[in-house]
C-alpha cells in the first residue's frame, strides 16, 4: 500500500513537560488508521504535530513524501489534511451552508469533489438545517457540521480527534456508518476515539500510546482478541 503520512519518532513539549517520546506512525493511501489510549496520554499532542499546531523539536514529519515537519497549520491543510478537531469548532455565527462553504477547496482538481449537494446526501440532517447558525445545532450536528467541513476541502487524509465522543448512540452510529462509507470509497482516516469494537470494525492498522509512546500497533484481529492488551492500556 502506498504511503500518505508517514511520522518519525517525533518528540514535542508543553514548554519544559515534555509529552511526545519519539512517535512513530504510518497511514497508507486509502487506509483508515486509529490512535488510542487513555486520556492525557499524546493522542492529541500527536493531531496537533502533524497539523502544524504545535513544532516537534525532535523528528519529522512526511505527507505525500513530502517534509511538512513544522510547516504552519495553513500550509499543512492546504496540502491535503483536513482536520476535525477535539470540541468541533465550527463557526457559531455562519449559517450550516456558509461553514460548509467558507473554507472550501478543490485544489487537486477531483473529477468528483465534495460539493454542498453530496455533503446533503451523506448527512441528510444537516439539508434540513442549512439556513440554520452552528450555534443552534445540536451536538451531534455540530459533529456532522464538522466532518463536512473538513470534506469540503478535499483532503487526501482527513483526521479525526474525539470522533465521537460525548453523543448520543444513535448519531454516533450515523457517525461510524459514514466513515465506513467514506473508506469503501477510497478515503485515508486517521481517527481517535475509545469504541474499540467499532474502530476494529473499520480500521486497518491501530497504535496504542501510553505517556507518550507509542506501546503497541497491530491490526484489528490481533487487537480484539487481546483482552489482556486491551484492559491494561485502553480500561478506564
Amino acid at each position: 500500500m502506498a504511503e500518505l503520512l508517514r511520522v518519525e519518532n517525533i518528540e514535542s513539549s508543553y514548554g519544559a513537560s515534555q509529552a511526545l517520546f519519539g512517535i512513530s506512525i504510518e497511514v497508507g493511501v486509502g487506509e483508515v488508521v486509529t490512535l488510542l489510549g487513555r486520556n492525557g496520554m499524546g493522542k492529541t499532542t500527536t493531531i496537533r504535530s502533524i497539523m502544524g499546531l504545535m513544532k516537534p523539536h525532535a523528528g519529522e514529519i512526511y505527507f505525500k513524501k513530502q517534509l511538512i515537519t513544522g510547516e504552519p497549520s495553513y500550509k499543512v491543510a492546504q496540502a491535503g489534511i483536513g482536520l476535525v478537531p477535539e470540541g468541533r469548532q465550527i463557526f457559531p455565527n455562519l449559517s450550516v451552508h456558509e461553514n460548509l462553504v467558507a473554507t472550501a477547496s478543490n485544489r487537486s482538481n477531483l473529477s468528483h469533489p465534495w460539493t454542498v449537494e453530496r455533503i446533503y446526501s451523506l448527512f441528510p440532517a444537516l439539508a434540513v438545517r442549512q439556513s440554520n447558525a452552528g450555534s443552534q445545532l445540536s451536538g451531534g450536528e455540530q459533529q456532522m457540521l464538522a466532518i463536512s467541513r473538513a470534506l469540503m476541502t478535499n483532503p487526501d487524509l482527513l483526521i479525526l480527534d474525539e470522533a465521537t465522543e460525548g453523543l448520543a448512540p444513535l448519531v454516533r452510529d450515523d457517525i461510524w456508518n459514514v466513515l465506513e462509507q467514506l473508506k469503501s470509497g477510497g478515503q485515508s482516516i486517521l481517527v481517535i476515539d475509545k469504541n474499540v469494537d467499532v474502530l476494529c470494525r473499520i480500521a486497518d492498522q491501530h497504535y496504542i500510546i501510553e505517556k507518550g509512546v507509542v506501546v503497541w500497533s497491530g491490526g484489528s484481529d490481533n487487537l480484539q482478541k487481546d483482552e489482556e492488551l486491551q484492559h491494561r492500556y485502553l480500561g478506564v
